[in-house]
């Protein structure tokens, strides 16, 4: 049987014991289904061999070899990954547009007795439901949470969904900090990002306000939709303000790892060379060989961060409520979130 996938919401209500990408391991990589298992029939290199073979030789030869390598694949999925399934088991399995992938998979796993079913349309399927869901308009009101740098946003707004006030956590779907210094390991794929933040809209209440926090166009190498990026431009904004000496004592806590590794800290900081006078560079240079980090995050804010927070924030179309802190210490930041999800709520 096909299952057919409509909307987002469709795939939200996905009821089975284990959701398998039988596509080849890169093609997993670049995105797959939200909590999908890689289980290829062909890896990377196999895909390749049978589509060349089909183009240069006949696609019977390639669906041939196709064929073997299937049930060879699927041979080690049964003895490996799958040897401890039950017979009451009941998978759904993809491939790129569900096709012969997932059906000869399938076919072997119904004659073991599983109640087996396939996606219809495949991948391709769920990549029109993700990008008809990020043109559409975004559910509910937008609100933005603003402040320079240093004013503990991402540590506020995860704060904010603990209190139960919508949330979505554009920095940690894209596993990046928004900033030159922000890179927390490898990002995802644009079309991984794009599928997580579609589900993430998908799961609003579209009455009550979603909170996101104030970033550029891009974060690292991804690009935010158009339509969330218009929406956070014509956003109510919510700006943290705090002491300069608060937001650099908060800023060698948050960053603890790249000050930890002066090989990387010099690194980034040579990337602001294109903007800034060489001396200004040496100077940032010297205060990270000298451990003064505190120091360093001040100049960097007064000189680069702040400068362009304020160019960027003249962009937005509507007004700005100022929360002010004297502290971004830890223990301080529910109380300033409480007071922050206070000035979200309706009068």
């Amino acid at each position: 049987m096909a299952v057919d996938l409509t909307s987002l919401a469709d795939v939200l209500a996905l009821r089975f014991d284990d959701i398998i990408d039988v596509r080849a391991p890169a093609e997993f990589a670049d995105d797959h289904l939200p909590g999908a298992i890689s289980l290829p029939v062909l890896d990377d290199a196999e895909r390749a061999r049978v589509g060349t073979i089909y183009k240069q030789v006949s696609p019977f030869d390639a669906r041939k070899l196709g064929a073997a390598l299937v049930a060879k694949n699927a041979a080690a999925h049964l003895m490996g990954p799958l040897a401890n399934r039950p017979g009451g088991w009941q998978p759904l399995v993809y491939c790129w547009r569900g096709g012969q992938r997932s059906g000869s998979f399938a076919t072997i796993l119904s004659q073991i007795g599983w109640r087996v079913q396939i996606v219809s349309g495949g991948y391709k399927t769920w990549r029109r439901l993700v990008v008809d869901a990020l043109q559409a308009p975004i559910p509910g009101p937008v609100i933005v949470l603003d402040g320079n740098t240093g004013t503990a946003k991402t540590s506020v707004l995860a704060h904010l969904a603990d209190m139960g006030v919508q949330v979505i956590d554009l920095e940690g779907l894209a596993c990046h900090r928004g900033s030159v210094f922000g890179a927390m390991g490898a990002q995802p794929s644009q079309r991984r990002f794009e599928g997580q933040l579609a589900m993430a809209l998908a799961r609003l209440d579209p009455t009550r306000p979603v909170v996101v926090e104030a970033e550029s166009s891009k974060i690292g190498s991804l690009s935010l939709p158009p339509n969330l990026w218009r929406a956070m431009v014509q956003a109510p904004r919510i700006a943290i303000a705090a002491p300069l000496a608060a937001r650099a004592r908060y800023l060698t806590q948050a960053y603890a790892d790249i000050a930890a590794d002066a090989q990387r800290l010099g690194a980034v900081i040579d990337r602001l060379k294109p903007s800034h006078p060489a001396e200004r560079i040496a100077e940032w240079r010297a205060l990270a060989d000298d451990g003064q980090f505190a120091a360093l995050a001040t100049s960097l804010m007064q000189h680069h961060y702040d400068p362009r927070y304020a160019k960027h924030r003249a962009r937005s179309m509507q007004g700005t409520t100022e929360i002010q802190t004297q502290t971004l210490d830890p223990d301080t930041l529910p109380d300033l979130a409480r007071r922050i999800a206070d000035a979200i709520r309706p009068r």
